[in-house]
C-alpha cells in the first residue's frame, strides 16, 4: 500500500496553523498573521524544491524545525493554562478560541518586541523627530545588539564542529576575550581608531589563547575537548572574578566586581546617532567575520583541511594532513572568534566588565552552530532568530504575562527537531538530503 502524500501529523499541523491564522485575524494581530503567511509560503517552496545540495534544500530542516517548535510552544501554552480545563467542558469552541487568542497575542507581542510596530515606525519617520524615531526603532536595534555576540560565538563553535572538534568552551573563551579587551581599553592609551583595533585584537588573542589550551591538550595527550573546555569555562569565570576584585580592573575604593569603564577612544561607535539606539559597529564586524569564516572554510586550503579532518580524520591523515596541528589551529580560530564576541560586548555595549557580561551567549552558540548547519550563513540567520527571541521576550512577558521561560522552551524544541530530522520528514513528507547538520566526529590524535 502506497504512503499518503500527506500524513495525519501534517493534517493536524495544518489545522493548528489555520486556527492560529483565523485568531490572528480576529484579534487584528496583522503582524503575526503576515509572518505566518510568509512562513507558510516558505514551507510550500521548501517542500516542492528538488533534492540535492541546493540552498533551498539545506534550508528545509531548520525552517521546518523552527515552525514546529513554535506550533508546539503554542500548544503547550494553551495546555498550561488552568482556566482552559475548567472552561473547556462548558464551552469548548469559545475556550479554544480564547486560548488561541492568548497564543496570538503572545506571539504578536514577541514579534513587535523584536522588530517594532510598523505603524509606530512609519509615524515616527514621518514626524522627523529624532527621539520618536529612536523609540520606534529601538526593538529592532536591540535585536541586532543581541545578535552581534551570538553571530561571533556561533561562528567560533561552527568552525570547531566542522573540524571535528566539540568546542563547549565558547562561554569561557568569550569571557577571557572580554577581559583582554577591557584591560587594553582601560590601561593602553592610544588615539581612537588604533585603540579600538588594538582592543579588538586583544579580545581575539585572549579567546585564541583559551582555545589553544584544550587544543594542545587534545593533540598532545588525547584529553577530550568536552571535558577540558567545560573545566576551562569554570576557570575563566573565577579568573574574571579575581581580576574584577583586584586593582587591575576594579575602580579605586570599589568593592563590587565591576571594572572601571573603558576609555572613550576604545568604544565601538554607534551605527545610528539616534536616541535610545544602542546597535554599534560590532554588528558590521560580526557580518565581516562571517564572510571571512566562509572564505576560510570553503575557499582556502587550510579550510579544506579543517573540513577533511572533520569528515574523516583517518583519510585526512593518509592524505598527509597533520591531525594534531589541525585540531590546535581549529581551536585557536574558534576561540579567537568567541573572544571577539566578548570584546564586542565590552567595547560596544556595556563599556565595562562584570560577571554578567554573557547571559549564556557561549552556550547558545552551540545551538546556533547546529541550527545553522555549521555554515557561516546559517549561523547568521540562526543568530538573528535567537537575538529576536532575546530582544522580544521581555516585551512579550510585560504585555501578555506569558512567562519568558516559554522562549527557552521553544529554543530547546528547535534544537530537538533539528536533531531529529526523521520526525520532521514524517510530519511534512519532505526529502532531506542530510540526516542532520554537521556535528563533530571523534578526532584521532597522534600517539
Amino acid at each position: 500500500m502506497s504512503r499518503l502524500p500527506i500524513g495525519v501529523a501534517s493534517i493536524i499541523w495544518s489545522l493548528v496553523a489555520f486556527g492560529f491564522a483565523v485568531q490572528f485575524f480576529l484579534e487584528k494581530a496583522y503582524i503575526a498573521l503576515g509572518v505566518e503567511i510568509l512562513i507558510v509560503i516558505a514551507i510550500a517552496v521548501l517542500s516542492r524544491s528538488a533534492g540535492g545540495r541546493t540552498f533551498l534544500n539545506r534550508m528545509k530542516l531548520p525552517v521546518l524545525a523552527i515552525v514546529s517548535a513554535f506550533i508546539v510552544g503554542g500548544i503547550v501554552l494553551i495546555l498550561s493554562d488552568l482556566e482552559f480545563y475548567t472552561k473547556f467542558g462548558l464551552d469548548p469552541i469559545g475556550t479554544l478560541a480564547s486560548s488561541l487568542g492568548r497564543v496570538a497575542e503572545a506571539y504578536g507581542a514577541l514579534i513587535v518586541g523584536a522588530l517594532g510596530d510598523p505603524g509606530k515606525i512609519s509615524t515616527a519617520l514621518a514626524s522627523g523627530n529624532a527621539n520618536k524615531i529612536g523609540i520606534a526603532l529601538r526593538p529592532i536595534s536591540e535585536t541586532f545588539l543581541a545578535t552581534t555576540p551570538l553571530i561571533l560565538a556561533g561562528l567560533g563553535v561552527a568552525v570547531a564542529f566542522r573540524s571535528g572538534v566539540f568546542n563547549i568552551g565558547a562561554e569561557g573563551q568569550l569571557k577571557i576575550g572580554a577581559m583582554f579587551a577591557v584591560w587594553v581599553g582601560i590601561w593602553v592609551p592610544l588615539p581612537g581608531p588604533f585603540h579600538v583595533l588594538l582592543a579588538l585584537a586583544a579580545g581575539i588573542l585572549g579567546g585564541a589563547l583559551w582555545g589553544f589550551i584544550p587544543g594542545i591538550l587534545k593533540a598532545r595527550t588525547g584529553a577530550h575537548e568536552v571535558i577540558t573546555t567545560i573545566m576551562l569555562n569554570a576557570i575563566a569565570q573565577q579568573v574574571m572574578l579575581a581580576l574584577l576584585l583586584s586593582p587591575v580592573l576594579q575602580p579605586p575604593g570599589g568593592t563590587t566586581p565591576i571594572s572601571m569603564p573603558i576609555e572613550a577612544s576604545a568604544q565601538l561607535p554607534l551605527l545610528l546617532d539616534l536616541p535610545k539606539l544602542r546597535v554599534h559597529l560590532g554588528l558590521v564586524i560580526a557580518l565581516l567575520a562571517a564572510a571571512w569564516t566562509s572564505w576560510l572554510m570553503f575557499r582556502t586550503t587550510k579550510g579544506f583541511e579543517f573540513r577533511a579532518a572533520g569528515l574523516n580524520p583517518r583519510a585526512a591523515g593518509y592524505a598527509g594532513m597533520h591531525a594534531g596541528r589541525t585540531i590546535v589551529l581549529a581551536m585557536v580560530v574558534s576561540g579567537g572568534l568567541a573572544g571577539l564576541a566578548g570584546a564586542s560586548e565590552v567595547l560596544g555595549t556595556t563599556h565595562y566588565l562584570s560577571p554578567t557580561i554573557s547571559p549564556g551567549y557561549g552556550w547558545d552558540a552551540i545551538s546556533l552552530a547546529l541550527l545553522g548547519g555549521t555554515r557561516p550563513g546559517g549561523v547568521v540567520v540562526a543568530a538573528l532568530l535567537f537575538g529576536a527571541l532575546r530582544a522580544g521576550g521581555p516585551g512579550m512577558a510585560l504585555a501578555t504575562g506569558v512567562p519568558i521561560d516559554l522562549l527557552a522552551f521553544i529554543s530547546a524544541l528547535v534544537i530537538m527537531f533539528v536533531a531529529a530530522p526523521r520526525l520532521v520528514r514524517e510530519i511534512y513528507r519532505v526529502k532531506l538530503t542530510a540526516t542532520a547538520p554537521s556535528t563533530p566526529r571523534p578526532q584521532e590524535t597522534p600517539t
